[in-house]
């Protein structure tokens, strides 16, 4: 949730504090109601400044600049001629994980060779688990070869430390291996001055109003009482306070629970249908004794039923665009704008009949236990509805494992990074305790993610006379970024299929589809390193791993006019 004042912004006296609950939402211009949003983890967005400034080369000594912050003296960072490895670094006043720093260079035009608009340098930050990429939102200085501002957003750990008996909050902009067809530096940039200033910072946000101190009815002192709240759907997984009048003694809390099963008569346990929005204390039972048994205790006659806190929201409609979210409901000094920098992802829709129609009779048939290979996919499936696919597969003969792909919001073209695919630690964790406590004796269970294989198109087409090439590019880069994808690709688009080879044909189906696509005079298929983008000789065929997905990098397309 940056904010992006132009210029050089007023040192703000202190921390601005961004809470958890702080409220956002898309504009009501864009159509329809505006969908509300909630701020998931505290955000402290902390002023810094440019203390120390350094830099080496390869195999050689950390070398000091401090002077150019005080003086605007002239250095060179890089080698005469800069090699992989070569590294300027500055030191800033403060750690600010999370937040998005400009750097403001004075810099001149040495550093020849260059690709302004993708130069082959990394911004790095330091982190308690080491040097952590950073994301460059803009580069107005084409790789230090100008006078601009480089704007980076700073990963959640970044932390003070010492570099060559200096301490400093430390970023680093490395040379790295340029990649195919891009040009390398040929001599070092020229650096005269340097400032650094904190405009903001990014934290999460889920799609959810809250909904506070509701009062939802007084009981009438009997079993499985339901009451409706006066909103829903709520968001699924987010913890509800309910609370029970009780005289004297004030407010009982009462504890939330998937089930009545192991419920005692004492035991102050509710329920809550997060689709319709039904608060549900426990039921009475005839037992075949004729006896009657209580599951979960009964709110007093006349007391007054409270919930503290939901949240509301949740589904597929919360999935926004992009720069969608733009309204701050909650006031917050110092903060001047906000929008999402990527688009909001992981909203499903509460199930269907028909899906329920398919999942009944395999909840009833194991009850809730995991047996068979669809039993793990239901069961992980339960614990993290958030998740695109599940998959079963036997390892090592004795155990499960659990394959595992996030839903994945897209980019331009519909491509995705990587680093999306990989799931949050914590949602495996609860997938793992969930299967653990169901599985059957004996039985070990891995939950991960799938094995991707990395793939580069690489296409060269010819377009019709009545289309524009640069509109015909753009389609073509969709098209092939939307079928070879885990989660929405394939040819029943539905997420490519487990171990399906890739074949270079697939390749001209997809671009032979397009309308403006006349003749495809070359289409190449090389299998690429989903990481670092490495790439071997072009295949006709490339086989992949029974358990394993697809995945695009950088497809190249080539359109000429007809």
């Amino acid at each position: 949730m940056p904010t992006s004042p132009s210029g050089c912004p007023a040192r703000p006296p202190e921390r601005v504090r961004i809470p958890p609950g702080a409220e956002v939402a898309t504009s009501r211009s864009d159509g329809g109601d505006p969908i509300g949003f909630s701020v998931a983890d505290e955000l402290l967005i902390v002023p810094c400044e440019a203390e120390h400034l350094a830099s080496s080369i390869v195999d050689g000594e950390i070398r000091d600049h401090d002077s150019t912050i005080a003086t605007d003296s002239v250095f060179y960072p890089f080698d005469a001629e800069p090699k992989v490895d070569d590294t300027l670094y500055v030191g800033l006043s403060e750690a600010v994980p999370s937040c998005a720093v400009t750097l403001r260079f004075d810099c001149e035009i040495d550093g020849i060779g260059v690709d302004p608009n993708n130069p082959p340098l990394a911004w790095e930050a330091f982190t308690a688990d080491g040097w952590k990429r950073c994301e460059v939102e803009r580069d107005t200085t084409g790789g230090l070869n100008r006078a601009g501002d480089v704007v980076i957003h700073m990963p959640k750990r970044h932390e003070v430390s010492v570099l060559n008996t200096v301490r400093g909050a430390w970023v680093r902009a490395r040379v790295i291996a340029a990649a195919a067809d891009q040009p390398a530096y040929s001599s070092s940039p020229r650096i005269q001055s340097l400032r650094a200033f904190t405009i903001g910072g990014t934290t999460e946000v889920v799609n959810a109003d809250a909904i506070e101190d509701e009062i939802v009815g007084v009981s009438e002192g009997v079993a499985a009482q339901r009451f409706r709240l006066q909103r829903a759907p709520l968001v699924a997984g987010a913890p509800m306070k309910v609370e029970v009048a009780a005289g004297d003694d004030g407010w009982q809390k009462w504890e939330q629970v998937s089930g009545f099963a192991t419920s005692a008569a004492t035991d102050r346990h509710f329920t809550v249908d997060t689709s319709s929005g039904e608060v549900v204390f426990g039921p009475a039972v005839t037992e075949p004794d004729g006896a009657i048994r209580q599951y979960g205790a009964v709110p007093h006659r006349a007391a007054t039923i409270r919930v503290r806190r939901y949240l509301v929201g949740g589904g597929r409609h919360g999935n926004v665009s992009k720069g969608r979210i733009s309204i701050l409901r909650s006031s917050i000094p110092f903060v001047q704008r906000i929008e999402n920098r990527s688009p909001a992802f992981g909203g499903v829709d509460a199930e269907t009949l028909d899906n329920a129609k398919v999942r009944g009779p395999i909840t009833l048939r194991t009850r809730d236990r995991a047996v068979t290979f669809e039993d793990y996919e239901q069961l992980a499936h339960d614990a993290a509805p958030e998740f695109a696919r599940v998959r079963a597969a036997e390892a090592d003969g004795t155990g499960v494992r659990v394959l595992v792909v996030p839903s994945v919001a897209a980019g331009d073209y519909g491509q995705i990074r990587f680093e999306q695919l990989v799931p949050d630690p914590e949602v495996l964790q609860r997938i793992t305790e969930h299967l653990d406590a169901r599985r059957t004796a004996g039985a070990r269970v891995v939950v991960e993610p799938p094995r991707y294989q990395g793939i580069t198109v690489v296409a060269r087409v010819r377009a019709r006379s009545r289309f524009v090439p640069e509109e015909l590019h753009s389609e073509c880069l969709t098209a092939l970024y939307n079928y070879f994808h885990p989660v929405i690709g394939g040819p029943d688009g539905d997420g490519w299929p487990f171990g399906r080879a890739i074949h270079v044909g697939d390749v001209y189906s997809v671009l032979q589809r397009l309308a403006g696509v006349a003749v495809i005079d070359d289409a190449r298929l090389f299998a690429a390193d989903p990481v670092t983008g490495e790439r071997g000789q072009a295949v006709q065929r490339l086989d992949i791993d029974p358990e394993a997905l697809v995945f695009s990098y950088e497809h190249q397309v080539l359109v000429q006019e007809g």
